[in-house]
């Protein structure tokens, strides 16, 4: 046994003490905003037309290969999906703005939110392509955590994408989740099979990630062109 590992009057081990623990709180903010984009509660009827207009970049449609929804014939479909998501108990989505636009171009949701363990989700992540692979999408998805992390006092802070979704998990290594594992069979959706792959940031490694995403966002780690100097992953190995 671990020298370190706690163990209680049976003798038996057990996890990390929390007598200071009183839970998270609960996701509510009206907007998170940055340089890059601002990310602001989802707004179905206002976010519906930029949304339709952003999606209908995507021609082939396969952006929605591994989202339960889409893709979307018309703006009042998306308006009603967008709706849908909102009501939604458990969940709560925001729109992603690129500040170069001022016009939603993608969705996130904060969603499986358990405050009592210190535990959220962000999941149903779409994004258009012109905000795919950008600055904008980066920085969204620190906003997110950042808030989950300092405002709202998470432990754990989950990605979890169907485990064929090659694109998903690369970013997801790429943001600094570690992954954690396969759930074989999680998920029916669009009639077939998914195995679910979990990934985590927790609280002890957050320091280390937002120093490395505060470094890459920076203006002077972009050129002229707006191409990164330095990889975020490498920024964080240091």
């Amino acid at each position: 046994m671990n020298p370190a590992q706690r163990v209680n009057e049976h003798g038996q081990p057990v996890g990390e003490a929390l007598p200071d623990w009183a839970g998270a709180h609960y996701p509510d903010v009206a907007a998170l905003d940055g340089t890059a984009c601002r990310v602001e509660r989802l707004d179905p009827l206002r976010h519906a037309p930029d949304l339709f207009k952003a999606f209908g970049q995507d021609r082939s449609g396969a952006m929605w290969t591994y989202l339960s929804d889409g893709p979307f014939a018309s703006q009042d479909a998306v308006q009603k999906w967008l709706e849908a998501s909102a009501r939604q108990d458990g969940q709560v989505p925001y729109a992603i703005v690129p500040a170069e636009t001022g016009r939603a171009a993608g969705v996130a949701t904060f969603m499986r939110i358990q405050p009592a363990d210190g535990v959220v989700e962000v999941g149903g992540i779409a994004l258009a392509p012109p905000l795919q692979k950008t600055r904008a999408a980066t920085e969204a998805m620190f906003l997110m955590m950042q808030y989950a992390f300092e405002a709202c006092g998470y432990r754990r802070y989950e990605w979890k994408c169907d485990a064929l979704n090659a694109p998903s998990r690369r970013a997801a290594e790429r943001l600094g989740f570690t992954y954690d594992g396969l759930f074989r069979q999680a998920v029916v959706y669009r009639g077939r099979s998914r195995d679910t792959a979990w990934y985590s940031i927790l609280d002890k490694d957050w320091p280390v990630a937002k120093r490395a995403f505060e470094a890459w966002l920076a203006p002077e780690n972009f050129d002229a062109a707006g191409r990164q100097k330095r990889k975020l992953a490498d920024l964080r190995a240091e």
